[in-house]
């Protein structure tokens, strides 16, 4: 709305001036010729009086006119500033409607609208997008592509936002603008699918000037695009969404129009937001709302511990700062956690962490349950002997609370900030409370995965887990065009162990031999627990000659390990192996079949060698040494079976 529509007529007395004082002098004139020179004890009086009037009447109309260009002022003011507001809650930066306005005013005096038709570019500009007030903030603050759904809901802005200027009453065509600055020119846009000439020629000014700012600036689904794509961009769209004449008129025009932006403080390399700017307060309250409807989304979905973890710290840091957040998570005793998850500087120092409940920072906010801030942050790893590269200067630590039950802490660490504000802790605790409840699922699903994939006497891998094992070295050595190991052990006497001391001491034996075995075995090999007192080991990278060796210390190692009991006697069994070797098209069962065969037949060997000791031991036979020996079985042309035996 420009001043001049709202100044008062009457104010065109003052052209009429020239002639009313024409008039005047023609009457005293006339009065002098006819009354003399006494006339001036009357005119004076009233000439006087009458400046003064006319004096006080011209201070009158000046009042008039501030205050009326001070309303239009104010005026445009609101509509620009209830603009930016509008803008903020979608992410937008401020500065889009008044370049958008730019581009769509310089446009149209450069086609020499009349002025109601610039004062609606002017005022459509700034309001073009208030309909968008009816479109949900999921959908306007969505980072990824928008669904079907969804693209129909942001289509209603531009209807919406007409109807609401209507209620306004612009005496100049604003309302049209708006409406239909979404048409197109090949009439595939709306509200109404309007086609070519049918669209209003300021909505298809509108339209070219908001969709080239549009693509200049960052918005929430992607980055700012560059000058020369976003022209090439709206060019490659001339003819088809965009009027042919209006794209040529900024492509010629555009370097003066952006040289106008820039002298306006508006240039897109320009800092947008300084300060508390009422926008982008308004921005960071949607975004809060938006990622935290986002989180309660995605968590709601989330089963796997360590991608919920990463969720949780990615969405921590785009509120609070940080150099690293740790995640704690109580174990079953509840007496120590344990830092799940790391994310940032020191990670590695700090990942599988233990804290102490009670000890640190992180350890009062597990005891108490209750937030602790801005503390020495090094005493979560005094305690720990952990060293530090770089010391911390912050540390924030809030409790996750799932229901009422407190199942970790989430700690973060500055080595910049002096301290943690309360606005940072409010933060963290409003997403700290989001997560618990999906933390804790989460951790109760891994705990039934592992349950499901863990024998539970030993503790060991199951026969499931045994198979998936065996599908990862697969691929693996597919890959590589290598082998793998699978080693089948068995143990000798426990049915007697069973038998004499009872399934309880039997358990108990089958745990301690189960730890005897492990022993022998890398940290990179597997060993599962395949049914009764039979185990399965998984040994990568192993030579079939390097593996009879290892046979024989596990033999060593079992034969050599007794369970001792209170009334001094003690329990003791043997083991057999047997192994074979993975060749490329081999299946599990293939191999277990395999490796079983060849145990059994060290199996039956040792009870031979046994049987034939007892019988030189009876009839008192010179004793005699064995040497090593190597069986090997051949099941088929593609698998070789391989048995060390003493």
């Amino acid at each position: 709305m420009t001043k001049k529509s709202l100044i008062p007529k009457k104010l065109s007395f003052a052209k009429a001036l020239p002639a009313i004082a024409i008039v005047g002098l023609a009457a005293v004139w006339f009065l002098f010729y006819h009354f003399g020179v006494e006339i001036l004890f009357v005119l004076a009086p009233i000439g006087v009086g009458g400046a003064l009037s006319y004096r006080m009447h011209l201070r009158g109309i000046a009042e008039k006119t501030r205050e009326f260009s001070e309303a239009s002022r104010v005026h445009l003011a609101t509509v620009e500033a209830l603009a930016t507001a509008i803008d903020a809650r979608d992410q937008v930066g401020i500065g889009h409607v008044r370049r958008a306005q730019i581009y769509a005013v310089g446009m149209g005096r450069l086609l020499g609208l009349g002025e109601p038709d610039i004062d609606a570019l002017r005022t459509g500009a700034l309001l073009h997008d208030i309909g968008k007030l009816a479109v949900p903030d999921h959908i306007l603050n969505k980072p990824g592509g928008l669904t079907p759904a969804e693209l129909e809901k942001t289509k209603i802005h531009s209807a919406v936002g007409a109807s609401i200027l209507e209620k306004v009453g612009f005496d100049y065509p604003v309302v049209p603008t708006v409406r239909y600055h979404h048409e197109r020119w090949d009439g595939l846009g709306y509200p109404e699918g309007l086609k070519g000439d049918q669209i209003p020629l300021t909505a298809r000014i509108l339209s070219v000037a908001d969709a080239f700012d549009t693509l200049r600036g960052a918005r929430p689904y992607r980055p700012a695009i560059a000058r020369d794509k976003a022209r090439q961009i709206i060019q490659s769209e001339s003819g088809t969404r965009f009027d042919p004449t209006i794209v040529s008129l900024l492509i010629r025009n555009l370097a003066s129009l952006e040289k106008e932006i820039i002298s306006s403080g508006l240039g897109y390399d320009d800092t947008e937001v300084v300060g508390n700017h009422f926008a982008e307060q308004i921005k960071l309250a949607n975004k809060e709302v938006f990622s935290l409807y986002e989180l309660a989304r995605e968590f709601s979905s989330a089963n796997d511990l360590k991608e919920t973890l990463e969720l949780f710290s990615s969405k921590v840091r785009e509120f609070v700062p940080f150099d690293t957040c740790a995640v704690y998570l109580l174990d079953n005793t509840k007496r120590n956690a344990l830092a799940a998850h790391v994310d940032g500087v020191n990670a590695g120092l700090i990942e599988r962490h233990a804290v102490k409940v009670g000890q640190g920072a992180t350890g009062f906010a597990l005891k108490t349950g209750e937030k602790v801030l801005n503390v020495d942050p090094d005493l979560d790893f005094f305690y720990a002997q952990i060293q530090l590269p770089k010391s911390y200067t912050a540390i924030a630590s809030v409790p996750l609370i799932a229901g009422v039950e407190t199942v970790g802490a989430v700690t973060i660490y500055s080595c910049d900030l002096a301290e943690y504000g309360e606005e940072h802790i409010r933060l963290l605790e409003t997403i700290a409370r989001i997560a618990s409840d999906a933390i804790d699922k989460s951790m109760d699903h891994a705990e039934a995965q592992t349950n499901a994939m863990t024998d539970p006497m030993t503790g060991l891998p199951n026969a499931r887990s045994l198979q998936a094992q065996f599908d990862k070295e697969v691929a693996r050595a597919d890959r590589n065009d290598e082998s793998f190991q699978l080693i089948m052990l068995d143990l000798d006497g426990f049915k007697s162990v069973n038998d004499n001391f009872g399934h309880k001491a039997g358990d108990q034996l089958l745990r301690e031999v189960s730890k005897v075995i492990a022993g022998q075995l890398r940290d990179y090999d597997f060993l599962a627990r395949y049914g009764g007192d039979e185990f399965v080991a998984i040994v990568p990278e192993t030579k079939p000659e390097d593996v009879a060796d290892l046979c024989m210390r596990i033999e060593k190692a079992v034969s050599e390990f007794e369970l001792p009991f209170s009334d001094g006697e003690s329990a003791r069994v043997g083991v057999s192996p047997g192994s074979a070797t993975y060749q490329r098209g081999l299946t599990f069962d293939q191999l277990i079949v395999a490796a079983d065969k060849a145990m059994y037949m060290r199996k039956q060997y040792r009870k031979k060698a046994r049987a034939a000791r007892a019988e030189m031991m009876s009839t008192k036979a010179a004793g005699s040494n064995h040497s090593a020996e190597s069986f090997i079985v051949e099941l088929d042309e593609s698998a070789v079976v391989s048995l060390a035996v003493n």
